[in-house]
């Protein structure tokens, strides 16, 4: 029996090809795509590319391309129903068992996407042509929506009288109607009731872009109604699985890494519209962690965004506290605040996109600094709240899942409290300021040396050598004098180096008179000197560790030519392309 085609392509939606394959295979980013060691060869060069957006990788060393299936069949020799069970339970989904049920689920899935998707283009279509909606139309045009944005999200308008029920029930059971969560019985007058009746309609795709529900927007001010609606959940809509413009927003993740988080569909249109497409909205409630972990798949910052009001804030809050749990090492949860009584639309509406950007820039707070500020202002300065204060944060701390991550969130809670009471415990104080500032200089360094490149590194590393062993390269200058180096700060201070060098002079460090700020960061950053720290004063060692150095910076220019060629290849797959590059390789690999 073969796995259902929706079943394989929500898979492979939900998990990016590189998420599977990092599993196994140390990969690095190059511009879109990511390069590592092939899994299928032994090499020491890599050769084996990982394309997102093109969801499949391939191995230049044995030619090796596929998906996401054929990998894990092919490095765990998995047969083909073991790699979609593996996967699944990888992509938080439930395995597909073949079982009766399950077979009556998909035909009922099958249902129900048809229903949706019929429900969506008839009030999409009459929306775009139907021109006696005149407080539609003029809605849209208060709120800056035009045709484009209307056609990119599919927005509809129910009307107040609408028939389309009886269209549908030709073609399926009044009870899948319902089921459907678009209709309801009206018990008293024993008639099939639309839901979303009088009002524009936003569907809700899941992550393959298929509507499964629908978001509904009042367009007149009437007390007695709800201004925004929700499809009810069903069988195959839950709240808290889903976000909405998940499916086009998670396509950017190959070029951002952040993504906005805001309350409403309005939100997410208008910002869209602006030229902000990375933003996804929750759908009415809290916050979830399925939705967290959902977006960390695709992206390394969420910067969630709800609206300037009380109401917003509280929202903002219960978020934080939900979900502050879900904090790993290599992810980011940051709350931006809006002036008051502003929301992301109406902000971006009247400021434009690069105003929003430099606010998100300016004010952002981190998760754990958002939580401190809060408690915070709530705390009075005696004892009692003092210790209140302490034992909440303490609480919230304590809930988060990586250790890493408690410890410098709990350190930093501990650390900020004791600034606040600079004169009790003084020793206490001191111990907390301490660790906090070194689990704080640990991870800057962290991130602050993930943003160098692989050449700048290699650099740092050659330049460090050769400042920490100038006598050494005196009469060695040769070795080193016509290297090449590709970043001009390195450039500049490489040739004052070498220049001093064969000037034949006795020289020290401080006589170079280099810049201060890029000493220290070579000091800093050059991978090399934990090395050097082993190998002692051994010239012959110093030697060969800078001829390592010069072989692979003399290989540099040969590797950005590979890169291009591998780029090249993964969009045209011609031979010419492919005989070059293995032309290209195989000259890498002699020298």
């Amino acid at each position: 029996m073969k796995y259902p085609k929706e079943y394989l392509d929500e898979i492979k939606t939900r998990l990016k090809v590189s998420t599977v394959v990092s599993k196994s295979v140390a990969l690095k980013k190059r511009g879109k795509e990511y390069v590592g060691l092939s899994p299928f060869k032994n090499e020491k060069t890599p050769s084996f590319t990982v394309n997102d957006e093109k969801e499949f990788y391939h191995c230049f060393a044995t030619s090796e391309h596929g998906n996401i299936f054929d990998f894990v069949m092919k490095t765990q020799n998995f047969k083909f129903g073991e790699a979609v069970k593996h996967l699944a339970q990888l992509a938080g989904m439930q395995p597909y068992m073949f079982s009766k049920q399950d077979e009556e689920r998909e035909k009922k899935w099958k249902e129900y996407l048809s229903i949706y998707n019929q429900y969506v283009d008839f009030y999409h279509n009459e929306l775009l042509k139907n021109e006696t909606h005149y407080n539609v139309r003029d809605y849209l045009k208060n709120r800056s929506l035009g045709k484009d944005e209307v056609k990119k999200f599919k927005i509809g308008y129910v009307e107040k009288i609408p028939n389309h029920f009886d269209k549908l029930k030709n073609e399926f059971s009044e009870q899948a109607l319902v089921d459907s969560g678009l209709f309801y019985l009206d018990e008293k007058n024993k008639t099939y009731i639309e839901r979303f009746r009088g009002r524009l309609i936003f569907p809700i795709n899941n992550i393959s872009g298929q509507p499964i529900a629908l978001g509904g927007r009042i367009i007149e001010n009437l007390d007695y109604l709800a201004k925004y609606i929700n499809s009810p959940e069903t069988s195959f809509f839950k709240k808290g699985s889903n976000l909405y413009n998940l499916d086009l927003a998670r396509k950017l993740s190959n070029k951002l890494n952040h993504i906005y988080l805001v309350e409403g569909y309005m939100d997410v249109v208008g910002l869209s519209k602006n030229g902000i497409e990375n933003v996804v909205a929750n759908l009415g409630t809290s916050l979830t962690e399925r939705q967290i972990l959902t977006l960390n798949q695709f992206f390394d910052e969420i910067i969630i965004c709800f609206d300037g009001d009380e109401s917003g804030y509280k929202a903002a809050l219960r978020a934080a506290e939900n979900t502050i749990k879900e904090l790993k090492p290599e992810k980011q949860i940051s709350f931006l605040s809006l002036p008051d009584k502003e929301d992301p639309d109406s902000y971006v509406n009247k400021n434009g996109k690069n105003k929003f950007i430099d606010l998100s820039k300016q004010s952002k707070l981190s998760i754990h600094q958002f939580i401190f500020n809060h408690y915070k202002k709530q705390t009075e300065n005696n004892p009692s709240s003092m210790a209140i204060f302490e034992k909440k944060l303490r609480e919230i701390a304590i809930t988060i899942k990586d250790n890493f991550i408690k410890k410098y969130v709990m350190e930093y809670f501990l650390e900020k409290i004791s600034e606040l009471t600079p004169h009790s415990n003084q020793n206490k104080n001191r111990f907390y300021a301490k660790k906090a500032k070194s689990l704080e200089s640990t991870k800057k360094y962290f991130n602050e040396s993930q943003s160098l490149s692989g050449v700048e590194l290699k650099e740092f590393s050659l330049l460090y050598l050769v400042m920490n062993n100038l006598k050494l390269l005196r009469s060695n200058v040769h070795l080193i004098e016509n290297l090449k180096l590709f970043t001009e700060l390195n450039i500049q201070i490489f040739r004052i180096i070498i220049d001093k060098l064969k000037s034949g002079e006795q020289i020290s460090i401080k006589d170079l008179n280099l810049d201060k700020q890029l000493v220290d960061r070579i000091n800093k950053f050059a991978p090399i000197k934990h090395i050097l720290k082993k190998k002692g004063d051994n010239e012959h060692e110093i030697i060969e560790l800078l001829e390592d150095i010069s072989r692979d910076l003399n290989n540099y220019d040969l590797e950005f030519r590979i890169q291009e060629l591998e780029s090249k290849f993964s969009k045209d797959m011609s031979e010419a392309t492919f005989n070059e590059l293995k032309e290209k390789k195989k000259k890498k690999n002699i020298n």
